[in-house]
């Protein structure tokens, strides 16, 4: 099947539409829109499961709303939804099938269930790892039980696992002996060089998670963490039978490289990076939270997929996603989106998804090779709400540039017995209550401005004190942070950024701008490393810092 998809008649006239919308409500302020609608929180917000998701302070309207969703018409949606759940390679540059949503099957599923056994195989044999060192029975060569276990990898092999472990930190659970997940993945070997002061050979255990087992970044911090254990421990070769599990695509590089086959865990072609945290790349995940935690995640991503696929558009949380962001970005001139958790444990999420969106969608070439008629992937960027308060909320509330927002919290943190190092547990639900109510204040303040404050103080106050607000945000409640909700949250943004793909027409699933220069790195690598002083094709800024690196190293 032809996957060139070329522009629709109506599809054409609905982006016209939506421009000579935007035109028209340029200067509407969102008080406007609430003053006119008292009910428009309850026509511009979603519940569903355990999720909240209100998108009443986009700067939108039924009219705007309907436009939007005749272009997932016109783009036909519904179709391409139904080519992602299917063998079809709408990757198409690399003619791979998409099926990340795979990995989250249930075992039995009635429909894929060749592809849920595929699965599901190595998931067991991933979780009977996990198990076997939750029990204290994976031993080193010295016959000490693991206590450390060292994730490497770089990108989707490192972002997701640790963004997961992170907000999942109060899920951890209870080994025989005390067990520690680490997370590295800097090519100049800061990261592991500090770490491996700090453990002990006999009892660390290293997780080699790369797709293609040939990622330098990764494949040169697991050389050294080989060279550290056969410094302290000898050369043997059940070190890398008793330390290393390697996660690939690629069985016979894991092999050449000293993996042995009962240490490896294998991921397939139709798993891009960014969404590969479902796969054994997880395992970092499960012996942090557990098996039944790691179901959990996936069971909440699951939720969301069948959502995705069955729910009308009106009422489908990822497409309203997509449509606002679209909406934003190609309509309203908003050029950059803020991820703002109000919640510590969410620290990495602003992180992981600036891979996730913009490795996927910053793309300027359609499916039929033709240069984008529109603006793609905004700038995301983000932090933790009450740390970016004291930090860049200035900008969104008096700055110059337009910024949507994205708030998240969870509606529930902590109950009275959940800590019982604090006499009071009252303590922390109040400080729990204190960063809602921030989370409520600053959207508030961001949307409406100076009509968010009283109208005598506002009257009184020197224009630096003022706020012209209608900067446009979403609040996502989540009903608790735990393994199901953060599986839902995460693939509602997935499912986001692929119907976006599918609105700017272009291939959402390869990264050719992360491969060139990985390679033209290689070609100064031996440059640095003294085998060559062949440089002279090189433009004159390259040669002049080479010549200063190569100088300042004799």
């Amino acid at each position: 099947m032809n996957l060139q998809v070329f522009p629709k008649k109506d599809l054409v006239s609905t982006f016209n539409n939506l421009k000579e919308l935007s035109q028209r409500t340029s200067q509407q302020h969102l008080t406007e829109y609430f003053s006119e609608d008292l009910q428009r929180f309850e026509k511009f917000s979603i519940e569903f499961d355990e999720i909240v998701f209100d998108y009443s302070k986009q700067r939108i309207d039924q009219t705007v709303l309907k436009a939007l969703l005749d272009t997932t018409q016109a783009c036909d949606l519904s179709t391409w939804i139904k080519r992602l759940f299917s063998e079809e390679p709408i990757n198409y540059t690399e003619q791979r099938a998409v099926k990340h949503w795979a990995l989250r099957l249930p075992k039995n599923h009635p429909v894929h269930t060749k592809l849920a056994e595929q699965v599901h195989e190595q998931l067991e044999r991933m979780y009977e790892i996990v198990e076997k060192i939750h029990a204290g029975q994976y031993r080193g060569v010295t016959g000490e039980v693991i206590q450390d276990v060292v994730n490497i990898g770089v990108g989707g092999s490192d972002l997701g696992p640790m963004m997961v472990s992170h907000a999942l930190s109060d899920f951890k659970v209870k080994t025989v002996k005390p067990l520690k997940v680490h997370f590295v993945s800097t090519m100049d070997g800061t990261q592991l060089s500090d770490l491996l002061h700090q453990l002990r050979p006999e009892t660390t255990l290293f997780i080699i998670s790369s797709k293609s087992f040939g990622t330098i970044d990764t494949l040169y911090n697991a050389q050294t963490a080989r060279q550290w254990l056969e410094k302290h421990l000898g050369k043997s070769c059940h070190l890398d039978r008793s330390h290393f599990i390697g996660v690939s695509t690629k069985a016979d590089k894991m092999t050449e490289w000293g993996i042995c086959p009962d240490n490896q865990l294998l991921l397939w072609d139709w798993v891009g990076g960014r969404y590969s945290l479902w796969s054994c790349i997880g395992l970092p995940i499960a012996l942090n939270i557990g098996v039944e935690g790691f179901k959990q995640l996936m069971a909440g991503a699951y939720t969301i997929d069948e959502h995705f696929c069955n729910a009308d558009f009106h009422q489908n949380i990822p497409v309203i996603m997509a449509i606002l962001g679209l909406w934003n970005h190609n309509y309203l001139d908003i050029q950059t989106q803020a991820i703002l958790p109000y919640d510590g444990r969410l620290k990495y999420f602003p992180q992981y998804l600036q891979q996730l969106e913009m490795e996927s969608n910053g793309k300027s070439i359609q499916r039929n090779g033709e240069k984008v008629k529109q603006s793609t992937c905004p700038i995301i960027w983000g932090e933790v709400g009450p740390n970016a308060q004291h930090a860049f909320y200035q900008l969104l509330h008096q700055g110059t540039h337009k910024v949507s927002c994205e708030f998240i919290a969870p509606v529930r943190r902590y109950t009275a017995n959940q800590f019982t190092y604090v006499k009071n547990a009252q303590a922390l639900i109040e400080q729990h209550h204190l960063a809602l109510s921030n989370c409520l204040a600053q959207s508030r303040l961001l949307a409406f401005g100076n009509a968010a404050l009283d109208k005598k103080e506002v009257e009184t106050l020197p224009e630096y004190q003022k706020y012209q607000g209608n900067q446009p945000s979403t609040t996502i409640l989540l009903k608790e942070l735990t393994p199901y909700t953060l599986g839902m949250l995460i693939a509602l943004y997935e499912h986001k950024v692929f119907v976006q793909s599918v609105l700017w027409n272009i291939n959402a699933f390869d990264q050719w701008g992360v491969e060139k220069g990985k390679q033209i790195a290689n070609e100064v690598l031996p440059i640095l490393n003294g085998e060559t002083h062949r440089y002279h094709h090189l433009d004159s800024s390259t040669r002049g810092l080479l010549d200063i690196l190569l100088e300042k190293e004799k």
